[in-house]
């Protein structure tokens, strides 16, 4: 708005100037420069002598002159001004700040869509302490997500110019949780082509499209109504493990969460035995299970003498701040 506003004024400006100078030129047979010159003092009032004596009709002209080039320079100050009282300059400066911030960030996630689930994935990113950055084009969630503090982006999703401003080419992962399965799918497939390596979770609400989304790429798909008619089945069977998993989840003094820790292959206990890295003494974290070896099985409570491989994946579950320190801990270079 700002930006239209100043090319407009420009662009009069610009206009009066040439309109005051081929009028001396014209009407009193000035050189250009002399026209110009005395076009320049007059719009801006600087209150200098005139160039030449002026004809009557010059200085009718001249009196018209000066009421337009003052009209616009007073517009021009008052947009000015309000662009600093309103406010406008301080959003312009945080958004070059948040926009720094978002072009540092490397191995971050993208959330598209702060809208219900899309929030809840936003409230589970900054509990278990993961760069992030929001994609959202309604000016409301916008307002909502800046008085957060959180690193936002404002657009449509399933663009490829807000998508790379969002840094997807250094991304780790993505979570796109729009309001239509359309939606979703696009971005799946231009979140891939942009990023062929990226793992990309996508919502569907309907269950004919969670092949569709699977086909052009998504890594996973979540169906919120699949969950929710587990969840209740969950309560009424199993109330205590829900009770726990809520307990686990909602906590306010720790965040307490199920992990995965990769064995990368440049980590020290790559090849050497499960109680050679020390994780079995670490308070407020326990091993669940160690996925290893050919397909995708799981052996539950491994033994302190298991030998870790390059690749092989244990699951944890503990307190957020002691399971990072285990990651580390296993790939001290990594990256997290």
């Amino acid at each position: 708005m700002l930006k239209e506003r100043l090319i407009w004024i420009f662009a009069a400006l610009a206009a009066v100037v040439a309109a005051g100078t081929g009028g001396y030129v014209i009407m009193e047979g000035w050189p250009p420069l002399d026209a110009l010159y005395m076009t320049v003092i007059t719009i801006s009032s600087v209150g200098f002598m005139e160039v030449h004596p002026l004809s009557d009709k010059a200085r009718i002209f001249t009196v018209f002159l000066i009421l337009c080039g003052s009209g616009i320079l007073i517009y021009a100050v008052s947009i000015l001004t309000a662009f600093i009282v309103e406010g406008e300059l301080t959003d312009v400066l945080r958004r070059r700040k948040m926009n720094n911030r978002i072009a540092l960030l490397d191995r971050h996630y993208i959330v598209c869509g702060a809208d219900l689930t899309g929030r809840y994935a936003i409230e589970e990113l900054v509990k278990t302490k993961k760069p992030f950055v929001v994609i959202e084009k309604d000016r409301e969630k916008v307002r909502r997500l800046s008085e957060q503090g959180t690193l936002y982006i404002e657009g449509d999703a399933t663009h490829d110019g807000i998508l790379l401003k969002a840094g997807i080419a250094k991304a780790k992962g993505l979570v796109t949780a729009l309001h239509s399965d359309a939606e979703n799918l696009f971005v799946v497939i231009t979140a891939k082509r942009l990023n062929p390596a990226l793992r990309v979770i996508s919502k569907a609400v309907e269950e004919e499209s969670e092949q569709k989304i699977r086909m052009v790429g998504a890594d996973g798909v979540v169906m919120p109504d699949f969950i929710g008619g587990l969840r209740m089945v969950s309560e009424m069977v199993r109330p205590s493990v829900v009770n726990f998993l809520d307990i686990m989840l909602r906590a306010r003094d720790k965040t307490v969460r199920v992990e995965e820790i990769v064995i990368e292959p440049h980590s020290p206990f790559a090849g050497k035995v499960l109680s050679e890295t020390g994780l079995h003494e670490m308070e407020d974290m326990s091993i669940v299970a160690l996925k290893g070896g050919t397909g995708d099985a799981y052996t539950f409570n491994p033994s302190r003498a298991t030998v870790l491989g390059e690749g092989h994946v244990l699951i944890v579950m503990g307190n957020v701040d002691r399971i990072g320190d285990a990651t580390r801990r296993i790939n001290p270079a990594g990256d997290f």
